[in-house]
């Protein structure tokens, strides 16, 4: 992932987007169903239907960056909601494009505290 300046808020928009979209769609998305500016520098993310494709729409100061990928196993975890979005932090981004359930991630083992 680029590295997102410390200010930076990363939306998940609610609910299916048709993966066709681009640029212009999915800014129109974002000011239209969010009321928020896609120039605005946030980050905001749309899942497909079948869940296992994303696309992430962020300005950097000079223009649109539009990003997608694809799990080749397994489905992106996305908010029951249908409508509005959820706000994340950059460290629950990164889970999600990595295809891990950032709403309660879990540890591989306890560290052990020193006796």
């Amino acid at each position: 992932m680029i590295g997102l300046p410390s200010n930076t808020r990363v939306w998940i928009v609610a609910g299916h987007t048709d993966m066709r979209k681009g640029f212009d769609d999915l800014a129109a998305m974002v000011q239209t169903a969010l009321q928020t500016n896609p120039f605005c520098g946030h980050v905001f993310v749309f899942r497909g239907k079948r869940g296992d494709i994303l696309k992430v729409l962020w300005f950097d100061g000079q223009g649109l960056m539009l990003l997608a990928k694809r799990l080749e196993r397994g489905r992106f975890v996305w908010p029951q909601a249908t409508s509005g979005s959820v706000s994340l932090t950059p460290a629950q981004l990164s889970m999600l494009l990595e295809g891990i359930d950032w709403r309660m991630p879990v540890r591989t083992h306890e560290p052990l505290l020193a006796a």
